[in-house]
């Protein structure tokens, strides 16, 4: 049997790959420290909310991100709370980027949601995340977990 979560009152296993771009498409996750805040993030979120990164993929202006999220939660809720947390704590950490970013907005509007099923559906996604980075090399990636 499958690694199942179990929280709410419920038994689940659904995964979202979602895809958010840097506002005014900036190159910021040129910068190693940028990526690994993201990370971080993700990890705090986890604690919080029953939403958790499985997998994040970096390319210089968008990123990746491969989740497994509580059934209490729509997809857009999913990514208001990834794109809302992420972007408040990405400038209370480094208030400069406000200035790369001038409308005081870190991600684009909008962002890409899709379910993943488990089994080969899942590992194609996995392998496309990890494949994020110019020409074909992976720029970075973060693992939560291994399948």
């Amino acid at each position: 049997m499958r690694d199942v979560i179990r929280a709410c009152h419920k038994v689940y296993e659904i995964k979202y790959h979602m895809c958010f771009v840097v506002k005014y498409r900036k190159d910021i996750f040129m910068k190693e420290k940028y990526a690994e805040h993201i990370k971080k993030i993700m990890l705090e979120i986890e604690k919080r909310y029953y939403i958790s990164a499985e997998t994040i993929g970096f390319d210089e202006d968008h990123v990746h991100i491969l989740v497994q999220a509580a059934p209490r939660y729509s997809p857009s809720r999913v990514i208001q709370i990834t794109k809302s947390i992420t972007a408040r704590e990405m400038f209370n950490e480094f208030p400069e980027i406000k200035k790369e970013l001038w409308g005081g907005e870190f991600w684009g509007d909008g962002g890409y949601i899709a379910t993943v099923g488990e089994g080969s559906n899942a590992g194609v996604i996995r392998n496309y995340i990890k494949k994020q980075g110019g020409k074909g090399e992976q720029l970075r990636l973060i693992d939560f977990a291994e399948p």
